[in-house]
């Protein structure tokens, strides 16, 4: 049974992550008034002052507002005033807030890539991910989102089956790992490698929407 909540979270409520097996916790999107599994999802607070702040750890305090997890649904949030029609009050929206909110998806990616890089469960370049898949199970698989094609084939062959993440470019992975630019990596399975496809799933939305904006 879905449990379903239209936006009246407390902070407690949005910290907590669905436990495997269980019934999964939905919130309704105040742009398609339509109720999502929270993965899919993006939370806001109001700071004191009024101003929408994101949440993307999910560990603000404070009543949850939420958007579908795409830049389109955020920027018509803003452009419509939803943020003040579902908080009911007078509410400060920066209008550059899909950047920001952008802009701290890649933060969170790569601080997340970090923490299971320093203890030893993540590893950088095709032969080095390769070796980690030969002695190791792994939780997903990095691959840069303009790394060339035939790259990207190698990568899903050695994946066999695991997700194969393609949310970050090869500088964005390659500050993760301390190097230029990365194209292919690894990281071992656990709640760090859980946070961080929730994460990319998150960006993934946001630039396929941009890109599908800047093609049209």
């Amino acid at each position: 049974m879905l449990q379903e909540d239209t936006g009246s979270a407390t902070a407690a409520e949005g910290r907590r992550a669905p436990a495997t097996g269980a019934a999964e916790t939905m919130r309704r999107c105040i742009v398609t008034r339509e109720s999502k599994p929270v993965l899919a999802l993006l939370r806001f607070v109001l700071a004191p002052d009024g101003a929408v702040v994101p949440d993307v750890q999910g560990v603000l305090p404070g009543r949850g507002i939420w958007v579908t997890a795409d830049r389109a649904s955020l920027e018509t949030a803003v452009a419509k005033g939803l943020f003040a029609r579902a908080a009911g009050c007078s509410v400060r929206t920066d209008p550059r807030l899909a950047d920001v909110v952008e802009a701290q998806l890649v933060r969170r990616c790569l601080d997340l890539i970090g923490l299971s890089r320093r203890g030893g469960g993540a590893v950088s370049g095709f032969e080095k991910v390769r070796a980690f898949l030969a002695k190791a199970q792994a939780g997903l698989l990095l691959a840069a989102a303009d790394g060339a094609d035939d790259g990207r084939e190698k990568i899903e062959r050695l994946a066999r089956g695991l997700p194969v993440v393609a949310a970050l470019d090869r500088h964005e992975l390659g500050r993760a790992f301390g190097r230029d630019q990365v194209v292919h990596a690894a990281v071992a399975p656990g709640g760090i490698a859980d946070q961080l496809k929730a994460a990319a799933r998150r960006l993934s939305g946001f630039r396929q929407s941009s890109a599908e904006r800047g093609a049209g």
